[in-house]
């Protein structure tokens, strides 16, 4: 998977436009309000509801080929990248490690 593609990344996006638009929205707040609590209120909201949002969208974006040269199309599918992630969660919790057997091949 080419690194545009990588969850990791998407992921750092999410945070770093998050600081962004939540800066935005506080201030934009304060100054509509007159009030930092409410403005503080109001953009702790948006952080929630923003952040996850915007990850899927990301998300569903990279698998979109237009406007991507083509070793930046992702290789994954949506419903893939969910399951594996939650199996590795699973995986993890339950304290098992990863095992390296490879498939066995048809005759």
């Amino acid at each position: 998977m080419a690194f545009d593609n990588a969850r990791t990344r998407s992921l750092c996006k999410t945070i770093t436009w998050r600081v962004i638009a939540s800066t935005d929205t506080f201030l934009i707040a304060w100054l509509l309000t007159g009030t930092p609590l409410i403005a503080g209120g109001i953009a702790g909201l948006e952080v929630i509801t923003k952040t996850f949002l915007y990850y899927f969208h990301e998300r569903q974006w990279n698998k979109v080929g237009w406007g991507k040269l083509p070793n930046e199309r992702a290789t994954a599918s949506w419903y893939r990248a969910l399951f594996g992630t939650a199996y590795r969660i699973r995986r993890k919790l339950n304290g098992e490690k990863k095992t390296n057997r490879k498939r066995p091949t048809k005759n």
